[in-house]
């Protein structure tokens, strides 16, 4: 939702969060959803999702390393036909047992909203894939949607890093004028959410909420680390506001 903060450097602070392990567990959704959908194009295909650890890969990344173990040579026009029948699994398999909302993350996201953040998403799900797991725990509803929505999503590359360069590219677009790295801030929980954000100088917040531990996530060179968004809040209200990163070493 729009910021409704001054034009001011910290006013113009952005967070940025990803989706799968800082925000939601999807219970293995979205692997079963592609499972699915590339069952149904190629036949039996477990051996070449068994050995693939997908956190923090983009949608399409994964496709291309699916297709790579499948022999088969990678086409733009069939990634996006595999995504876009993904989405369509994506709808019932949201929907299964296992799926939650992490600790803390409905409050965060509503303090943040209500004192008027400017919040967007930095994901390597495609957006729609985005949307129904943040919706299946209602927590869709704090961030924008559409073609100016200040976000990066796997529609954007491959890489990670594209991913981070939208978001900025789009942030600059929404405020007016170019997006300062410094004035942006990753919240995630992979080594290449801190990678992504540290090649563009972007600071980055990790949580310990997916499959990597906090010293894995300082040892990946994350400039705060969390153990979980619970709590966060005034800390990230702070860092709106000008203030130090949350979870930085003293």
């Amino acid at each position: 939702m729009p910021s409704s903060r001054s034009p001011g450097r910290a006013g113009r602070r952005v967070i940025l969060f990803d989706v799968d392990g800082t925000l939601v567990h999807a219970a293995g959704a979205g692997r079963r959803s592609l499972e699915r959908v590339l069952t149904g194009e190629f036949g039996r295909v477990e051996h070449a999702l068994s050995g693939l650890r997908l956190d923090g890969m983009t949608d399409r990344l994964i496709v291309r390393e699916v297709l790579v173990a499948l022999g088969r040579r990678f086409e733009e026009s069939l990634c996006d036909r595999i995504l876009e029948s993904y989405v369509l699994a994506l709808r019932e398999e949201i929907q299964g047992p296992g799926f939650r909302v992490l600790p803390g993350v409905p409050e965060v996201l509503a303090a943040l909203a209500a004192a008027g953040a400017t919040l967007g998403l930095c994901t390597g799900n495609v957006a729609e894939g985005a949307r129904l797991k943040l919706a299946r725990g209602d927590i869709d509803r704090f961030f924008e949607w559409g073609p100016e929505a200040i976000a990066g999503f796997a529609h954007d590359g491959e890489a990670r890093e594209l991913l981070v360069r939208a978001a900025l590219d789009r942030g600059a677009s929404r405020l007016g004028s170019a997006l300062h790295p410094a004035d942006a801030l990753v919240v995630g929980d992979t080594p290449r959410d801190v990678s992504a954000a540290r090649a563009h100088g972007v600071p980055v917040v990790a949580v310990a909420t997916g499959r990597y531990g906090a010293d894995e996530l300082r040892q990946a060179g994350a400039d705060g680390v969390l153990s979980t968004l619970d709590g966060a809040a005034p800390a990230l209200l702070a860092w709106v506001e000008g203030g130090a990163l949350p979870g930085a070493a003293a």
